[in-house]
């Protein structure tokens, strides 16, 4: 045996130890070392019985996936191994802790029994890297749970807890105590029972009575709500091999359709997310030794509908939070909306009443900003103004107590401005949450020039404690989303002067998996915040001197049409549902004419999907060229999880690689040349030039 795989004997029973930490990852070494295990076990017949065991804080939470890039990728000599414990004539148990996921819990199902503490969690979330369970989970767990249940585990990708799986027969039992004790104990227990061997593949999958079309129902939901999503059909398919063919048809099956998956370009994709998700957190020359600063009370200016969403993440992790307001009529109307929000989140049984009372017991409300002093963080959450800012950030530079960190949520303005207002940049960071904040998994952390580096790695932990996805960006106007928003917005509104309608702009973009085009983004945000996003940056000095730029927004935001709220904007509404409004065509020509723009018909989809996305790309490059981003594939996380980026293209710059950097280039040159380059909105980037030129990728870039 070996460090990571052992075989110890205690008494007549054999465990077998994995421990691979962090997480007991099912690595080759790992692989290889539970093949020797078994076999070691298979030649000593002293034993009575084997109990799987994983060391530290978990059991196995899955599969190696950096291998799944090996283009000699198997999975056959796990498969092969939990074939064998499966086949053992000896009883098997495994004892499960911690999380039970994947690879881990595909283990746990080719033993004979299971038994759990209390507080673990199961689950096969295979699917959120496009692939599926690929160790027989298609086919062992519908013969414990059903069909139904087992084709929603797996094609939703959820987790359960060990009551759960009791109920649902994945888990014989459940006990309190160290896994080792636990799992010692039920086995002894096995024996004295005389219980032995039980194979779930030998079982039948249980005739729920199952409609004679529920295969094809759930294939036709599959292809139509989940189109762009290969795995969700053959999840299906692979569930219905098990419920239809014997146990060794559903295998081949499952092989096939896995194999299918994980060399497709939409699992490549959500797998290259999966590794960036996890190097955003990593910070470039930020010491891992370094000092964090305890937060164990938050207060937030500004009780919005920002300000309220940031405070319910705080609530939500059971951090006591301050929220300050300047009229008890706003501080009223706040605390009103973050109740509301808790108790529709009760009403769907996602809370109990008792964690709504929880909740809202850690969140207080005052007009006194002194009640900030005591606070280990304050945000700052007021409208988007830089003199009022400024303003807020000079107040809390005398009222936060030393050493509290000040962030501010700006979406878009010089966080080194606002940290010199405070009097004490280093404790200064922005915190740019996106809305609706109690929502949305983005969190862009704002590094200033000043900001301490322990503030930053403080922020960055606290980020995974509110359950966010942290990317630090640099400074610069609108940081990495709303900088290469703002591109995007621009040609939007571009092509609406040149007569293009919302709807088609919208759709060109949704047709590639957009959760949704940006009129109906701005609409939804508020066309109202976009508009004084733009006028704040013209009076920084920031627009372009191009009177034609943004001048639809600026337009619409005049007259009063602030979007879904005002029930229009670029689109007119019917209740929620977006309808393509004549009054927008008519001042969409009206700012056209105003500004020499011509109009035409017959502009298509691949121009619109062009002139929105290419700019993207390139404006992500040369956010990386000047240091904003550390990475592509932190510019890809900021576009997947704050924008509604498709996942299964991996992000703009991902998605850039794919379809080819010079095609990117050639197209930008020629957007240039067909509409003028004047105010430089087609210059391409050094950078992205330079990767073309070379053939090279922009997801291999490094600093």
């Amino acid at each position: 045996m070996t460090e990571i795989v052992s075989l110890e004997r205690h008494g007549d029973i054999a465990v077998l130890t994995i421990s691979n930490p962090p997480v007991n990852a099912l690595s080759p070494a790992v692989v290889a070392g539970l093949d020797a295990a078994v076999k070691a076990f298979e030649a000593d017949r002293s034993y009575r019985a084997l109990l799987l065991h994983s060391s530290g804080r978990t059991f196995v939470a899955g599969g190696d996936i950096h291998s799944f890039d090996d283009p000699d990728f198997s999975a056959a000599l796990f498969n092969g191994t939990l074939a064998r414990i499966e086949a053992l004539e000896r009883p098997v148990a495994a004892v499960l802790h911690g999380t039970v996921l994947g690879g881990g819990l595909e283990l746990a199902l080719a033993c004979h029994w299971r038994v759990a503490q209390p507080s673990t969690k199961l689950g096969l979330p295979e699917v959120k890297l496009g692939i599926l369970p690929g160790s027989l989970g298609t086919q062992r767990l519908p013969r414990l749970t059903g069909v139904k249940l087992a084709l929603d585990l797996i094609a939703s990708g959820r987790s359960i807890g060990a009551e759960a799986a009791r109920a649902a027969g994945i888990v014989d039992e459940m006990h309190e105590g160290t896994p080792l004790e636990v799992g010692l104990a039920f086995v002894q227990q096995l024996l004295a029972k005389g219980a032995g061997t039980r194979r779930t593949s030998e079982r039948a999958v249980p005739d729920e009575g199952l409609p004679a079309d529920f295969f094809a129902q759930a294939l036709h939901e599959a292809e139509t709500r989940k189109r762009f999503y290969p795995a969700a059909r053959n999840i299906v398919r692979a569930v219905q091999a098990a419920a239809t063919l014997s146990f060794a048809e559903g295998e081949a099956a499952e092989a096939r359709l896995f194999e299918e998956l994980r060399v497709s370009r939409e699992s490549q994709a959500m797998r290259h997310l999966f590794f960036a998700e996890r190097q955003a957190a990593k910070i470039p020359g930020l010491a891992r030794e370094v000092a964090l600063r305890r937060v164990r009370s938050v207060g937030i200016l500004g009780a919005g509908t920002m300000g309220g969403g940031i405070a319910m993440n705080f609530a939500n992790a059971g951090i006591p939070t301050v929220l300050v307001e300047a009229t008890q009529a706003a501080l009223d109307r706040g605390m009103g909306l973050i109740r509301a929000n808790y108790e529709v989140a009760a009403a769907k049984g996602r809370l109990t009443d008792a964690q709504v009372a929880q909740r809202m017991a850690l969140l207080h409300g005052t007009l006194d900003d002194a009640a900030l002093g005591t606070c280990d963080l304050v945000i700052e959450a007021v409208f988007e103004n830089m003199e009022l800012k400024k303003q807020v950030c000079a107040r809390l530079g005398q009222v936060c107590r030393p050493g509290a960190i000040i962030a501010t949520n700006t979406s878009t303005l010089d966080v080194d401005v606002l940290a010199v207002a405070t009097g004490r940049p280093d404790d200064v960071v922005g915190m740019h949450f996106f809305s609706p904040a109690n929502v949305m998994r983005l969190l862009e952390v704002v590094r200033g020039e000043h900001t301490a580096p322990e503030v930053l790695a403080t922020v960055m932990q606290l980020a995974r404690t509110i359950g966010k996805v942290a990317v630090v960006s640099g400074v610069c106007y609108g940081f990495i989303g709303n900088r290469m928003a703002e591109v995007y917005m621009r040609e939007a509104e571009f092509l609406m002067m040149e007569g293009a309608s919302p709807s088609q702009i919208d759709g060109a973009v949704e047709a590639l998996g957009m959760a949704m085009g940006p009129c109906r983004m701005l609409d939804m945000a508020g066309i109202d915040v976009g508009a004084k996003t733009v006028i704040e940056y013209g009076k920084a000095g920031g627009l372009p001197p191009d009177d034609s730029y943004r001048a639809v927004v600026r337009r619409m935001f005049e007259l009063g049409r602030f979007g879904q709220k005002t029930g229009a904007g670029y689109y007119r509404y019917d209740g929620r549902k977006p309808v393509d409004d004549p009054e927008t065509a008519r001042i969409a020509a009206e700012m056209a004419a105003a500004h020499g723009i011509a109009r035409r018909t017959g502009i298509g989809a691949e121009e619109i999907v062009e002139r929105l996305l290419y700019p993207l790309v390139n404006e992500g490059a040369k956010i990386l060229e000047e240091g904003i981003a550390y990475r592509p594939g932190d510019i890809d996380i900021v576009w997947t999880a704050g924008y509604g980026f498709p996942d299964h293209q991996g992000g703009p710059l991902w998605m850039a690689d794919r379809l080819g950097l010079a095609a990117i280039v050639a197209r930008l040159e020629h957007h240039g040349r067909t509409r003028g380059n004047a105010f430089g909105y087609w210059t391409v980037s050094p950078l992205l030039a330079s990767l073309a030129r070379d053939g090279r990728r922009l997801s291999d870039w490094r600093a």
